[in-house]
């Protein structure tokens, strides 16, 4: 293949965002462009792009104002925004960002080798939001194997029906649709051929993958996949609550591929303020489906979403989110202080928490449940837990091992999402092996090998 230069690829937000950038990377890399960590050395800069938070927006602003002065040096370099963010802004992209070539929004990525063609033979400053009733296909290639050889991200739907108030995904990403299970299954089969042992299978609400389709429920795609040769777990997100089902947690229970975790936002604590984010359930609700998890699974899991200082939100109800915290007992939560999307409803919502306050309800929140995270690794101390190795530890933690100063130390994640550090100078990414658990962290576990 004839190469055309670099690209770089610059990722912001969501796991899916990952997933879609190397989709974009396949379809560079079909064109004859190899990927670059090297923004100075690239022909095409592409940022996909988040629209979920205001500083996330903010980020990819900024990354793309970079180049201004390159694109002065280099007229040939091409600069495009893809993502949310772009589908949201359009046209107005240009109005900060006037050196950008390509404004690709989330539903247009089937036809972005054809205007990169177009860029390159002269045309600029090209917008694509146009909707797709499609989402963009196309099977990994041997770059997708370079970055990480244990795990991958798998879209098998797009878009979302449920229209909270706070979130802008169903106006970013449309609709929700599903991919067929063939499709799926087929990207799996092939991942799992080239060594990748866990994938991670994504949606804004994997509940109700299939069900616009009249296809396979989620449940019944879980028995596909997990049918698959060489795979040895299974992940997914999001699953929202109320749609979570009994043939779900079944399916969680009785296969074995399918990891002891789940990730299940509550946003809240608040029943007021849940139906005013318009979520569909209330607090009871929510606890009745933790409790039918862990009647099922009892060493379940589960880590969560919350939004504290939504508009309105007082500080008996932000009690009620603590109060919940501490009831469910999460292993760990994603906690954000509430910001305004100028096209997601609450953004008109009057009676807003007042800034210093929102950052106080957090920082509370956050402390507290990193108390109960401390105490949950405690009583992981003495057990043994089957860990899939992800390679190296990117840090050496000196502290947690006593063994020779050459042993290497090796990081990977049990069936219920812990991080486990463990010394071997025998052991690979991709293995699967049964960790004795010495001690515990904050943020991880430290163990020994039962066997090597």
């Amino acid at each position: 293949m004839q190469s055309n230069g670099y690209a770089y690829i610059h990722t912001i937000g969501c796991q899916m965002n990952v997933y879609d950038s190397e989709k974009l990377g396949t379809v560079l890399h079909a064109l004859g462009y190899q990927q670059t960590r090297d923004p100075e050395q690239a022909d095409i800069i592409v940022c996909n792009t988040c629209a979920i938070r205001h500083k996330a927006e903010e980020k990819a602003f900024s990354f793309l104002g970079r180049f201004a002065r390159e694109k002065q040096k280099n007229p040939r370099l091409i600069t495009v925004m893809a993502g949310c963010v772009a589908q949201q802004e359009g046209n107005n992209a240009f109005q900060r960002l006037p050196h950008l070539d390509l404004v690709l929004g989330t539903q247009a990525f089937s036809r972005f080798s054809t205007h990169i063609d177009a860029l390159k033979s002269g045309q600029r400053q090209i917008v694509d939001t146009a909707p797709s009733d499609v989402i963009f296909e196309t099977l990994p290639d041997e770059i997708a194997f370079k970055e990480n050889p244990v795990s991958k991200f798998v879209t098998i739907m797009q878009g979302c029906d449920n229209y909270c108030t706070y979130c802008v995904v169903p106006h970013v990403r449309g609709r929700e649709r599903s991919r067929s299970w063939q499709s799926i299954v087929a990207e799996i089969e092939m991942l799992a051929d080239n060594g990748i042992r866990e994938v991670t299978l994504l949606g804004q609400n994997v509940n109700s993958y299939g069900a616009k389709e009249n296809s396979l429920s989620f449940a019944e795609l879980l028995e596909k996949v997990a049918a698959i040769d060489k795979l040895y777990r299974i992940r997914f997100a999001t699953s929202h609550p109320k749609d979570l089902s009994k043939d779900l947690i079944q399916a969680m229970a009785g296969l074995d591929k399918v990891c002891n975790h789940l990730h299940l936002p509550v946003q809240s604590g608040s029943d007021r303020i849940l139906k005013k984010m318009n979520r569909g359930y209330t607090a009871e609700v929510f606890w009745s489906r933790i409790d039918a998890l862990r009647s099922a699974i009892p060493d379940m899991g589960l880590s969560t979403d919350i939004i504290v200082g939504f508009p309105s939100e007082t500080p008996e109800e932000f009690e009620e989110t603590m109060a919940l915290v501490q009831q469910v007992g999460f292993d760990s939560i994603f906690a954000f202080a509430y910001s305004d999307r100028s096209s997601a409803p609450a953004a008109k919502f009057s009676d807003p928490v007042d800034e210093a306050e929102k950052m106080a309800r957090l920082n509370r929140l956050l402390a507290f449940q990193d108390t109960i995270t401390r105490k949950k690794n405690e009583q992981m101390t003495g057990r043994v837990v089957q860990v899939l190795v992800e390679g190296v530890s990117p840090k050496q933690h000196t502290g947690f091992v006593k063994t020779t100063p050459h042993t290497r130390q090796m990081t990977g994640r049990s069936a219920a999402n812990k991080i486990v550090h463990f010394p071997s100078d025998t052991l690979a990414a991709g293995d699967l092996v049964d960790i004795k658990i010495d001690n515990a962290y904050p943020h991880s576990l430290w163990g020994q090998p039962l066997e090597q």
